[in-house]
């Protein structure tokens, strides 16, 4: 399974242009063949606390937009937005990723950024999500999430790649490339981490989006400039990285 990682910038809380400014780069990435493209965390918006202007339904634009685009370009479409949640109080951070054929599945971040107080503005998630994609396991984080490896370490029998996606500032680009790799060398999966680039929020980013394999061996990166990555991943590749070095057995739980 290809994946493409829209590396991108946002107009900061600017749904319908940042939506604009991303139109063709679905079609772009099926046209490199990619079954899965991502965009980063808040795609549309940027990662912004200011929810009575950002958050919207699950049946809201940005979703109805991604619907489309996977529709209409026959690919998987990810990404994610700040959700109205009619079961809590609060919003919650929203990783979609949408089938060709409309289907909606939905992670909620579990790690609100209380630094920058998102825990204030949005509720935390309360369950892992994997989505099979054409026989490729894929689980689902956001940002911040990258920072507990115990999270990813208990997904890790049933995945075969992490999809992260973030707003993760420049000014910790080195912690965002360093715990990419080891996410994946330690879970001997895949990892796909899709940044932003630009500023917005009184923020700098400058992307360092990269793909990762079961070795930690990186298979695309980009810095700085708006960019796609491609990769192909492999569930085959998994299954004789962790035969041929079987470490997941050796973890202890307890």
């Amino acid at each position: 399974m290809r994946v493409a990682a829209v590396q991108h910038d946002i107009d900061w809380e600017d749904r319908d242009a940042t939506l604009r400014r991303l139109d063709g780069r679905v079609a772009a990435a099926a046209a490199g063949g990619a079954t899965l493209v991502s965009f980063t965390e808040m795609f549309a918006t940027g990662f912004s606390m200011n929810t009575h202007h950002t958050a919207e339904g699950q049946d809201g634009p940005i979703v109805a937009w991604m619907i489309d685009q996977a529709a209409r370009h026959g690919v998987w479409v990810a990404g994610s937005l700040a959700m109205q949640d009619p079961g809590g109080d609060l919003p919650v951070n929203a990783l979609c990723v949408v089938s060709p054929d409309g289907a909606v599945h939905r992670y909620d971040k579990l790690h609100p950024f209380s630094y920058a107080g998102e825990h204030e503005r949005f509720g935390a998630g309360r369950e892992f999500v994997t989505v099979d994609i054409d026989g490729v396991r894929v689980t689902l984080f956001v940002c911040y999430d990258l920072r507990f490896a115990d999270e990813f370490w208990a997904c890790a029998r049933d995945t075969d790649a992490y999809l992260v996606v973030a707003n993760w500032p420049a000014a910790r680009r080195h912690h965002w490339r360093a715990l990419l790799d080891a996410r994946a060398i330690e879970n001997q999966a895949y990892v796909v981490g899709v940044n932003r680039v630009g500023s917005g929020g009184g923020l700098d980013y400058t992307g360092d989006s990269r793909i990762v394999d079961p070795l930690g061996e990186v298979l695309a990166a980009g810095a700085g400039a708006e960019t796609i990555l491609y990769a192909d991943l492999d569930p085959d590749v998994v299954a004789r990285v962790r035969a041929d070095l079987p470490f997941l057995p050796d973890r202890r739980t307890g």
